[in-house]
């Protein structure tokens, strides 16, 4: 499914992010970091799995030693790669996820575990701390989504909503200050804004980020149930 960041992008990968403001440019202060430790994401390791339409989901997240090549194809397919911006050797790879996971905790890379099988990419991360705040009121504990599906064969068929709604309503139940799931996705990628919005997400605003004209959708807490 498409990045947030593709301009006209076939369902390929989302990706909601990668503006030249990222996240992982930016360090919270230790002291802020040492009084939240481990709680900046409510531990995502923790959260167990949610059973979809398409099986049992999880979400894993990433060790590197063991999950590098599988994360560095995928990157490297070439639909992704076009919109990820991340191409390149398993070290480029390596870079990008190790900068997530010695960081300050804002942002964790998972892999997506359907029915058993790793079959996508997920950045969880603490929107209302990302230079994505100074673009739209943020709240307290809102939390984005970036998401790549790695198969060619799990695109196109619905599976991304399907996937976006189970990740939206696990962070819902296991971050209970958390009022707000959000995404950015490419206002040109009508594919990518099409799913969020069959996911329950809504269409809330028009941005503009540094690389891109961005939708801003939102899943409520207050109305998952009515969806």
């Amino acid at each position: 499914m498409p990045p947030a960041d593709a301009r006209t992008a076939p369902p390929a990968a989302f990706r909601t992010g990668g503006d030249s403001e990222d996240t992982l440019e930016l360090r919270l202060p230790d002291e802020f970091v040492a009084m939240y430790a481990d709680d900046l994401l409510d531990r995502i390791g923790d959260w167990g799995s949610s059973l979809t339409p398409a099986g049992s989901f999880q979400l894993v997240p990433v060790e590197v030693e063991r999950d590098l090549p599988l994360i560095g194809r995928w990157i490297n397919d070439p639909t992704v790669a076009t919109f990820w911006d991340l191409a390149g050797t398993e070290c480029v790879t390596e870079a990008h996820l190790r900068s997530q996971l010695d960081g300050d905790g804002r942002s964790v890379p998972c892999l997506g575990v359907l029915e058993g099988t790793p079959m996508s990419y997920w950045e969880i991360y603490r929107a209302d701390l990302d230079p994505l705040a100074l673009h739209y009121p943020a709240r307290p504990h809102d939390t984005g989504v970036h998401l790549l599906l790695g198969g060619v064969a799990d695109r196109g068929r619905g599976l991304g909503s399907i996937l976006l709604r189970a990740v939206a309503d696990l962070v819902l139940d296991h971050r209970p200050a958390c009022a707000r799931v959000v995404a950015e996705p490419d206002l040109r990628n009508t594919p990518s804004v099409s799913a969020f919005l069959t996911a329950g997400f809504r269409f809330s605003a028009e941005l503009d980020l540094p690389a891109k004209r961005a939708a801003l959708m939102v899943r409520d807490r207050g109305v998952r149930d009515a969806l």
